[in-house]
């Protein structure tokens, strides 16, 4: 089972290439605000799920000028941890919802 966190830095790569204060960028948006992940903390993570084959670094892009920046991107078994953990959490909200726990989401 993968971190709530972790899933987070997933999902932002599965948009593209990210280096760290981008990947930071995007869960604050993504969070609206609500998440914000210190520097050295990120980088932590973005280092366990290198450990675990789920995230590599990634060339820079061509325009790139910043040469001190380190693009990560999903690797493929990253991109299926990815996929079978949201799988696994919308069957959880359909438990929910089955429960009475969550009223089902609109169609």
């Amino acid at each position: 089972m993968i971190k709530p966190v972790e899933l987070l830095v997933l999902t932002v790569l599965s948009a593209g290439d990210r280096h760290g204060y981008g990947i930071r960028q995007d869960i604050l948006a993504s969070t609206d605000g609500e998440i914000e992940i210190e520097a050295g903390n990120l980088y932590r993570l973005i280092r366990g799920l290198e450990d675990q084959g789920f995230v590599d670094q990634a060339r820079p892009p061509r325009n790139e000028t910043d040469e001190r920046r380190i693009y990560y991107k999903l690797t493929p078994g990253g991109r299926r941890a990815l996929a079978a953990e949201m799988h696994r959490l919308r069957d959880l909200v359909r438990l929910a919802e089955a429960r009475g726990i969550i009223a089902p989401a609109p169609a």
